[in-house]
């Protein structure tokens, strides 16, 4: 991993409106998907983006990859602000950034074979210009991510799921970019099958020296993944950490919270030491809580968790996190697994 940032963000905000009316639309609200997000990926680096459903992580990174015309804030790559280039201009970006999406089915084409989806990079930005070439190249392809060559004439429905995500990384690799978006690659797949996208994912990255930001909700495939990972609540990063702090020192309740809920196979040792945090449902993100958007879930809410927005702020362990009253060792120690 080098010092040298990749990507950058500053104060990303994605706000979607809400409208009423069928001829004259006239907005009335917005939902406030991500509302001042910030943060740097180094090259070589593996990033995390984790949270519960609906809190912008999945926006962020298509608002990194330009698949979004963001609402304010800045997208830097490679030192490059890319937060309003146009087409053409975005036309390298797309060389050296790729998305790998959840849906490994609806991300394919189903009307075209497996060979002419992989092929369609190479077509795109006039590389591999001859037929054979790219035949080449693609059944080179899917023989790095696993997949047999032969069925280089199939379709994506004649595969299984696992099959058609290694396709769509397949895709997202051919042009050997320098970045890529995995958006929760592995939560429609079976547990044993997505170990093997994962163990794919690391093997390309060393292989290619790619730099990966991966979204996803499920802790342990994070822990396993990320160097580094951000915390997502309600369109807000509430902590930014080190892989390895966040899961033996986590400073925000939320995070902390996130981590006792990680279920424990042995039920003896699942019950000690660990308590239910979180109580009643996400706010909207069209109406977020004034102050501490946790505040209304959080069990050490005080009276200025609502009045007053906590920046984010380092702490003694090197995180960065957004909390008037962040958890100690003591409390933080209480809820992971004795």
């Amino acid at each position: 991993m080098s010092g040298d940032p990749l990507v950058e963000v500053r104060d990303l905000e994605m706000h979607f409106p809400l409208t009423r009316g069928v001829v004259l639309q006239r907005q009335y609200g917005a939902v406030r998907a991500v509302d001042g997000v910030s943060f740097s990926v180094g090259r070589g680096e593996t990033f995390g983006l984790v949270g519960e459903s609906g809190c912008g992580k999945s926006t962020t990174g298509r608002l990194i990859m330009r698949l979004l015309e963001p609402t304010g804030g800045q997208v830097l790559f490679e030192g490059e602000d890319i937060t309003h280039s146009g087409r053409r201009e975005l036309a390298p970006l797309r060389r050296d950034a790729q998305m790998v999406f959840q849906d490994p089915y609806s991300s394919l084409n189903p009307r075209k074979t497996v060979g002419s989806i992989i092929a369609e990079p190479f077509i795109i930005h006039g590389l591999a210009s001859s037929a054979d070439e790219r035949r080449r190249e693609v059944r080179d392809l899917m023989d790095r991510v696993g997949l047999n060559p032969e069925h280089y004439n199939r379709y994506p429905h004649q595969f299984s799921g696992g099959q058609r995500q290694r396709i769509g990384v397949a895709r997202a690799i051919a042009l050997k970019p320098k970045l890529l978006v995995a958006d929760e690659p592995v939560s429609a797949l079976d547990v044993s099958i997505q170990a093997q996208i994962i163990n794919l994912l690391q093997d390309l990255q060393s292989e290619l020296g790619l730099t990966l930001i991966f979204i996803a909700h499920d802790l342990s495939v994070v822990r396993h993944m990320c160097d580094r990972i951000a915390v997502m609540y309600l369109g807000k990063i509430v902590e930014l950490t080190a892989s390895e702090i966040c899961f033996t020192e986590p400073r925000h309740p939320y995070t902390g919270a996130l981590l006792a809920s990680v279920p424990i196979p042995d039920p003896s040792i699942s019950s000690v030491g660990r308590r239910p945090v979180l109580k009643g449902d996400v706010p909207s993100p069209s109406a977020p809580p004034a102050g501490c958007r946790f505040h209304t879930r959080c069990p050490k809410a005080q009276a200025l968790c609502s009045q007053q927005e906590p920046p984010l702020a380092e702490q003694v362990n090197g995180s960065m996190v957004a909390c008037h009253f962040p958890l100690d060792q003591a409390e933080a120690t209480a809820l992971l697994p004795k």
